[in-house]
């Protein structure tokens, strides 16, 4: 069993004993800590925002879902807030929520591209953005010390659904300048899209029936939460797309993770677009799209593919790398005026409509980029610098030192370029290496990137040997 407490959320795996995994007890303690957490950031906040004593909650389809909303929305109410459940919606629904209802916070109930046997949940605060990590350390010693007092009966909270915010979200979507539904809808495109049988299902149809797409064909678009394959979209977990797609008439496949955070793409040939490269090509047509003396900065974190810089460069703006996580990505996005920024596992964070990583937004502008580009995905990837990245992980025990492993790593390539403020990023001439601990799970992840997929599979390989040296000395 695991419970991992971090800057992405309280996240675990269901059942167990108390604190050893995500149990009820866990649930009902980080709901409250939470809860009261918003209390004091309400009654001491010099923010403008007005807010009320809600909190938005919702889900994504994962068969614990229903269980955990129940405790958090109850949990909520006995600490006097008023409860807006979304049901079965995506993360950044949730938080174009908060702000729209004016609510203190938000929580979101699943646990990204884990497992189904995960769940988390993921804390927004009154503007809809993920807390930051000051924020989750004053929750976690809330939480700690059971510093939190429930209401007398007279001043319990309230509970009500609200199935309507997927929809006024997608509406949201169709009214930015750079979405163009008539383009769309004029090319007639034939999409495949897998939903991994969460709440991707439901959104994802409805937003291209909005945009004007009619050949829509759904797999594993039931929302059972029994996901069909690993909910991580990485090539080697949609092979069953790919081969659909290869094997029949399509322009596009799309792939979301569970929450729909995440996005995917699948070029006409079957062949999987480049995680990497959703946020690379969506980033070059806002950037194209700007006028003159208008910013062009942009951001991403430092496991993301430096295409992005060079298309950046190209247009005349300015990249920022970011630590990894959303909350890190939004802090530098708003220090640098960033116009675009996510993450290099096919996050989009599009400020015009939200700070957060949307895969809906990124679907509607890719859409409208294919729509107006004198080609196919496939024609269109190819025009973007290319790179290979090597994604690989170690899975760590307890009696190992990530701090030590980091240190000894830093020490060993101590006279190349490097960056600390993620785990370790090395930069050998133009590749580069990047080993940090896992927000969410727990792992050392090694990612390693160069212009020759060999290079960076043997970057990659040769950092994991110096690994398993340290861990066996």
């Amino acid at each position: 069993m695991t419970l991992i407490k971090s800057i992405s959320g309280i996240r675990g795996t269901i059942g167990g004993k108390v604190s050893e995994g995500l149990s009820p007890i866990d649930v009902v303690k980080f709901a409250a800590a939470y809860g009261e957490w918003v209390k004091i950031n309400t009654e001491n906040s010099s923010d403008e925002i007005s807010t009320t004593s809600k909190i938005i909650i919702g889900r994504d389809a994962r068969v614990s879902g229903q269980l955990v909303s129940q405790l958090v929305s109850s949990t909520l109410q006995a600490l006097g807030f008023d409860v807006i459940d979304l049901g079965l919606s995506t993360t950044p629904t949730v938080e174009m929520a908060v702000p729209m209802e004016n609510a203190s916070g938000g929580i979101i109930l699943t646990a990204s591209h884990n497992p189904g046997n995960w769940n988390a949940l993921k804390l927004l605060n009154q503007k809809g953005e993920f807390i930051s990590a000051k924020e989750g350390a004053d929750i976690l010693s809330i939480a700690e010390n059971d510093d939190f007092e429930f209401v007398k009966v007279s001043n319990l909270g309230s509970y009500k659904t609200d199935d309507s915010y997927i929809q006024k979200h997608i509406q949201k979507i169709l009214e930015l300048p750079l979405v163009d539904v008539e383009a769309i809808k004029s090319k007639d495109f034939k999409i495949a899209i897998d939903g991994v049988n969460s709440t991707g299902g439901i959104a994802i149809p409805m937003l291209l029936e909005a945009l004007g797409v009619t050949q829509i064909d759904k797999f594993f678009c039931e929302p059972t939460g029994i996901f069909q394959h690993n909910p991580e979209p990485l090539p080697e977990n949609l092979t069953h797309i790919c081969s659909t797609i290869e094997s029949g008439n399509y322009n596009l496949g799309i792939v979301v993770d569970p929450d729909v955070d995440r996005l995917a793409l699948i070029c006409e040939d079957g062949t999987p677009f480049g995680e990497e490269y959703t946020l690379v090509t969506i980033a070059d047509y806002v950037l194209q799209h700007q006028e003159e003396g208008e910013t062009k900065n942009t951001v991403s974190n430092l496991s993301s593919t430096q295409a992005l810089k060079d298309i950046t460069l190209k247009a005349g703006g300015e990249y920022f790398a970011a630590a990894v996580g959303e909350v890190n990505v939004v802090e530098k996005m708003k220090a640098c005026n960033a116009i675009i920024g996510g993450e290099g596992n096919g996050g989009i964070i599009y400020p015009e409509l939200h700070y957060g990583r949307d895969a809906l937004v990124g679907i509607a502008l890719f859409l409208t980029q294919l729509a107006k580009f004198k080609g196919t995905a496939k024609m269109l990837r190819l025009k973007y610098p290319s790179y290979h990245i090597s994604k690989n992980k170690i899975e760590l025990t307890p009696e190992i030192s990530v701090d030590n492993v980091l240190d000894e790593i830093l020490n060993k390539y101590k006279n190349y370029p490097i960056n600390t403020i993620d785990g370790v990023k090395i930069q050998f001439d133009s590749e580069w290496v990047h080993l940090r601990k896992s927000n969410t799970e727990p792992i050392i992840r090694i990612y390693s990137e160069s212009q020759s997929e060999a290079t960076a599979e043997h970057l990659a390989k040769k950092i994991m040997q110096d690994i398993r040296e340290i861990i066996t000395q």
